[in-house]
C-alpha cells in the first residue's frame, strides 16, 4: 500500500512538467502592432559566420517592436586608399539613426557638417538603411579615431563616413526604425536556421 501511495504522488508531480513541457511549443502567437513576447539572440558565432561572407553591410535582423522597427547589423570597412587631404567621402539616412558599436579593428569616423556633392541612394544599401543618400563631408565635419569599445550615436540625417582605414573597421550597427522604412521581420539569409520556432528553458 505505501509503495502505491508513494507511486501516485511521484506521478503526480510529474504532471506539472510533462504538461508545461506539451504547452511550451513555439513562440506563443502576437496579436498584431504589438511588440514580440520573446527575445531574439545573435550569438557571436553567427555574427563571425556572417563577418565571413562577402559583402560590406550585412543587416542581421530588423524586428517589428511593436511600435517601431529594431535593425541590427555588421558591418566591414577597409582598407581604404585615401591620403590625409583627399576629400572624404560620406553617407546620410533620412529616416534611421545609427548606434555604431566598434568591434575590431579601427579608423578615421567623419560626422556631421555640410554635405557636399549630395545626390539620393538607390539600391541594396537603401533597403537596408532605409532613404539614404551620399556626398563628401564639407564645413563642419568632425573626424576621430575609434578603435574596439567605442561607441558613436548618429542621429538621422546626419553624415558618417570612414578614412584611414588601414586594415579593417568591424562594427555593429543598431537601427531605430520609428517610421518603418526597414523590411520588418528580415533575417540574413545565413541566420535563417536560428529563427526561434520552440520556447528553450535554461538549465
Amino acid at each position: 500500500m505505501r509503495k502505491t501511495t508513494l507511486g501516485a504522488f511521484t506521478a503526480l508531480l510529474a504532471l506539472p512538467a510533462i504538461t508545461f513541457a506539451q504547452t511550451q511549443v513555439g513562440p506563443p502567437p502576437v496579436p498584431a502592432g504589438s511588440p514580440p513576447n520573446y527575445a531574439f539572440d545573435i550569438p557571436k558565432a553567427d555574427i563571425d559566420m556572417v563577418l565571413k561572407s562577402p559583402g560590406t553591410d550585412r543587416q542581421l535582423r530588423v524586428v517589428d517592436m511593436g511600435k517601431y522597427n529594431l535593425g541590427v547589423g555588421i558591418i566591414h570597412r577597409g582598407p581604404t586608399n585615401d591620403k590625409p587631404g583627399d576629400p572624404i567621402p560620406v553617407l546620410y539616412h533620412d529616416y534611421t539613426p545609427e548606434v555604431y558599436i566598434i568591434q575590431s579593428g579601427g579608423g578615421v569616423l567623419t560626422t556631421g557638417g555640410v554635405i557636399d556633392n549630395r545626390k539620393a541612394g538607390t539600391g541594396v544599401p537603401n533597403v537596408m538603411n532605409g532613404p539614404s543618400g551620399s556626398g563628401t563631408a564639407g564645413r563642419g565635419a568632425y573626424s576621430r579615431k575609434v578603435v574596439p569599445g567605442d561607441i558613436i550615436i548618429i542621429p538621422n540625417g546626419v553624415a558618417h563616413g570612414w578614412s584611414q582605414v588601414t586594415d579593417h573597421v568591424d562594427y555593429l550597427s543598431v537601427r531605430p526604425d520609428p517610421d518603418r522604412v526597414l523590411p520588418a521581420g528580415w533575417v540574413y539569409p545565413l541566420l535563417l536556421k536560428n529563427q526561434p520556432d520552440e520556447v528553450k528553458t535554461a538549465k
